[in-house]
């Protein structure tokens, strides 16, 4: 892939004073969803000339995703692309799925009611992200979702490990499953988690954050998952 190819995520950004963190959100997000694979090189001056700004901020943003671990810098040549292997994916989601299952679950007996209209807009815009195409407005607004529901629950650190585990996750099959029924599905899942909240059904939305949280090993990593056919899934995924 080029730095100037015409990608999902990589394109021109409107100047701000926030630029670098506009810069940095956007790579993360290509970065998380597989359109910049693992591997990949890319130069501060390329990326600059895709989203039409100055190198400065793009390399100040590369800079701090080094920091996070999503690239490691090459003397002479820019960044490179970091991987996740399927090992340390899998751990991720084993420890996400020992905390906020069970937080979901705590959650139905008290969540607050008047906050309701505000998260059907977040999932709204999660929905529409995936049936649009737009993953970078797919991903915050999951992004922001998740976390919103865990800081119901008053737990600071908490929300702050679940959105260091999810900074860590490669959804590498994601950017091919991008207005697929698949993908439509997934996002639906959190208006589902929503009724279920609501009706205090702490056994339900227990059951379904744990699915919800498995699709990072299984739809949006790009394989089928135990319940489907997974001739089905690849057609679908593929499609």
């Amino acid at each position: 892939m080029s730095d100037n190819a015409k990608n999902v995520l990589l394109r021109r950004i409107e100047p701000s004073l926030s630029l670098r963190g506009k810069v940095e959100d956007a790579l993360a997000a290509a970065i998380i969803s597989g359109e910049m694979p693992p591997g990949t090189m890319y130069s501060a001056p390329g990326l600059a000339a895709t989203f039409d700004v100055s190198a400065t901020p793009v390399r100040e943003a590369m800079l701090n995703l080094q920091k996070r671990g999503f690239v490691e810098a090459v003397r002479n040549k820019g960044f490179r692309v970091t991987g996740v292997s399927d090992d340390d994916l899998r751990e991720i989601v084993a420890i996400r799925q020992l905390l906020e299952p069970p937080s979901m679950k705590e959650l139905s007996s008290r969540f607050p009611a008047e906050r309701l209209d505000e998260m059907r807009r977040v999932a709204d815009e999660i929905v529409t992200g995936a049936r649009i195409g737009d993953l970078k407005g797919y991903l915050a607004a999951d992004h922001r979702f998740h976390l919103t529901l865990l800081g119901f629950l008053g737990n600071h650190l908490l929300v702050d490990i679940v959105s260091d585990l999810r900074s860590r996750t490669r959804l590498t099959g994601l950017v091919h499953m991008l207005k697929t029924e698949t993908l439509n599905r997934s996002a639906s899942e959190h208006h589902e988690l929503l009724d279920l909240l609501c009706a205090g059904d702490g056994e339900g939305a227990q059951e379904l954050t744990m699915r919800h949280i498995g699709h990072a090993i299984g739809w949006w990593a790009g394989r089928a998952e135990p319940t489907e056919d997974p001739i089905t899934a690849k057609l679908e995924v593929d499609r």
